[in-house]
């Protein structure tokens, strides 16, 4: 008889949000695609912290 595989219960309590289907279609990228999404990601959050920035100084205004 084979023994149970030990599942973390963190991990478990985790694994009804995940969706695996995004996580699918990022492994069917080759690792320089996924690292040009990861730059393009990266320059889009800084552009909205720039803007976020830039409306709170106009808030104060």
């Amino acid at each position: 008889m084979k023994p149970k595989a030990y599942r973390d219960p963190v991990v478990e309590a985790y694994l009804p949000g995940v969706d695996r289907t995004l996580l699918r279609e990022n492994l069917k990228l080759t690792p320089a695609q996924r690292l040009e999404k990861l730059v393009n990601f990266s320059a889009f959050a800084a552009e909205l912290r720039r803007a976020g920035k830039r409306a709170r100084r106009a808030k104060k205004r």
